[in-house]
This record gives C-alpha cells, sequence and structure tokens, in this order.
C-alpha cells in the first residue's frame, strides 16, 4: 500500500486493477471445438503478424499444436520493433475479440518511452492479462525497467522479460536486484541468455550452447532461490534447452515443476515438426516430465495459477 497521502491514488489504481480483471476473467469460457484434445494447453507466449504469418495460419498453427489457449504478446502501440515483426496492441485485441477464450493477450511498450507507463495502463485497462513480451534495450535493473515493474506490481499482473546478450534485458547476472525489488511481481523469463544460463559454465554470449549442462547456472539459481521468478519454454533457445541435455533437462523439469510454463514464441505455419519447434519442444516435454502431474502442470497448470484463470 501506497504512503497515507497517495491513499485515494491507491484506491484508484485497485478500482482500475479490479476492472481490469474482471475484463479479462470475462474472455475464460471453455473452448470447445470439434476435435479438441482431452487435455487442456496453455501457450503462455505467441505473436500475431509473427514473419508476416496471416491470422488465419496462426489459429491453424495452434490448433494443430492442441493448444486450447494462446497468450499473444503485442509489440506495444507504435510498432516497437519485435524482431521478426509482431503486431501492435490493437492487432492483439482484434484477435482475442474474435475468438474469445481461445486467445488473451498482454500489453506491451518501448520500456525507455516517456509514455510508456500511460501506454501500458491503457492496454491493461482494456482487458490484458499481463506485461510482456518486453524485449527493448535496457538493462534488466534499469529505473525504466523499474517503473513498468511497479505497474505489475499495481495491476497485480505478470510481466515476461526478453533476456539477449549485449541487446536486450541487458546483464542478466543483475536480474536479482529486480527479483528483489519487487517480490510480489511474477516475472517470466525467456530467450537465449536465459536458456543459456541454466548451465554454471555457460560462456555469455553463446546463444545456442551445446554440450552436457553443468546445474547451478544463473537461471537455475533463480528460479531456485526467488519464489516471484518463473520461466517460458519456448521458442528456439527453450527447445535448445531440452535437447542440448535431455537427462539434465528432465531433472530440471522436477526441480521446477512449479515454475515452468510452456510457450511456443514460433513463427512457423503449420504446427507441424519437424520444421515446427514448438512441436518438437511440446513432444519433448510430454517425452521427458518425469511424472504426468509435472507434466500437466509445465503445459496447464502453472499458467492457469499464474493468469489467474480459476
Amino acid at each position: 500500500m501506497r504512503p497515507s497521502p497517495q491513499q485515494p491514488l491507491a484506491r484508484r489504481r485497485d478500482f482500475i486493477r479490479h476492472c481490469a480483471l474482471v475484463l479479462a476473467t470475462a474472455k475464460w469460457p471453455a473452448v470447445v471445438r470439434a476435435g479438441a484434445p482431452a487435455e487442456p494447453l496453455i501457450d503462455v507466449h505467441q505473436h500475431v503478424q509473427y514473419s508476416g504469418r496471416t491470422d488465419e495460419q496462426l489459429i491453424a498453427h495452434q490448433r494443430v499444436l492442441g493448444v486450447t489457449t494462446s497468450v499473444l504478446m503485442p509489440s506495444g502501440d507504435r510498432g516497437a520493433g519485435h524482431a521478426g515483426g509482431s503486431g501492435e496492441h490493437d492487432a492483439v485485441v482484434a484477435l482475442a475479440r474474435a475468438h474469445p477464450g481461445e486467445f488473451v493477450y498482454f500489453s506491451n511498450e518501448i520500456t525507455d518511452r516517456a509514455d510508456a507507463v500511460a501506454s501500458i495502463e491503457r492496454q491493461l485497462k482494456r482487458g490484458a492479462i499481463g506485461i510482456g513480451e518486453q524485449k527493448f534495450r535496457v538493462d534488466c535493473d534499469a529505473p525504466e525497467l523499474w517503473r513498468i515493474a511497479e505497474v505489475a506490481r499495481e495491476f497485480d499482473v505478470p510481466m515476461l522479460l526478453h533476456f539477449e546478450h549485449d541487446r536486450y534485458n541487458r546483464h542478466i547476472e543483475r536480474f536479482h536486484r529486480t527479483l528483489e525489488k519487487f517480490p510480489t511481481v511474477k516475472f517470466i523469463g525467456h530467450a537465449q541468455e536465459w536458456w543459456a544460463n541454466i548451465d554454471r559454465k555457460h560462456v555469455p554470449g553463446t546463444n545456442y550452447p551445446k554440450g552436457l549442462v553443468t546445474p547451478g547456472g544463473l537461471t537455475d539459481r533463480y528460479l531456485a532461490d526467488y519464489p516471484n521468478c518463473y520461466a517460458d519454454v519456448s521458442a528456439g533457445s527453450g527447445n535448445n534447452a531440452i535437447v542440448r541435455d535431455e537427462d539434465h533437462y528432465r531433472e530440471f523439469m522436477r526441480r521446477h515443476a512449479d515454475k515452468l510454463m510452456f510457450g511456443s514464441d514460433c513463427s512457423e505455419p503449420t504446427g507441424r515438426g519437424p520444421a515446427c519447434f514448438a512441436a518438437r519442444t511440446l513432444e519433448a516435454i510430454r517425452r521427458l516430465a518425469p511424472t504426468k502431474e509435472i507434466e500437466r502442470k509445465i503445459l496447464y497448470g502453472n499458467a492457469k495459477r499464474l493468469l489467474k484463470m480459476e
């Protein structure tokens, strides 16, 4: 709660957050389609207009994978420049409204824009259920990022970060400062530098390392030591973390069973392997999960809880 001089503002924030939550949860009806999978599957990371893929191709891709609910990540309100090209906020809202329950969406804006906070707040009020994908050229403990984390705290929504060496959310070794400053904000880690750092012997800047993993890397420790730290198993980086050392990943899933969530972040149009790494990741999770309970947590339960899909 804010200090007493700001109590009216805090009450207004609480009211706005409640309204946003009502809007978001109103979009969670069970999706019933002919041929829908018996077990629900949440994809916490997808994009519209990704590398030129049409909405129709995206819908087909997700349905072939068996995804029942997809979380769409916008670039922002002004074409924030997601690598490969990702649609702006209006595009994700339009698709989610056309397919209620099947698609939901996050809010986003360029981290260091002067009006980033106002832009993200506006999107949250429209029904966004999180913030991300934050993929911009700032340090992961920068004041510009912290002001957005403050919005995540006020609206009680998760925040997804793309870590890439010397490019996006730089200096992952300092991420503990952000986790500690915002203990009630649920941060979701993702991308090359995040997944390479499962290895204690990782060499910074090696985006897709090969070979056996030495447990105890930064990512491993963040997930173990911080209750507000989660991970999105998506993209080529998430897939690489699995296939480079499957024995390690089996135990990694066991250690962090309550922290991992499936995502695709895949621009491929068909949803079928081997071209689609999301399909390969799904197969690997199902094959390597130590128990059925852990598999269901990663593919559904953890995201359901984190995104308040009760």
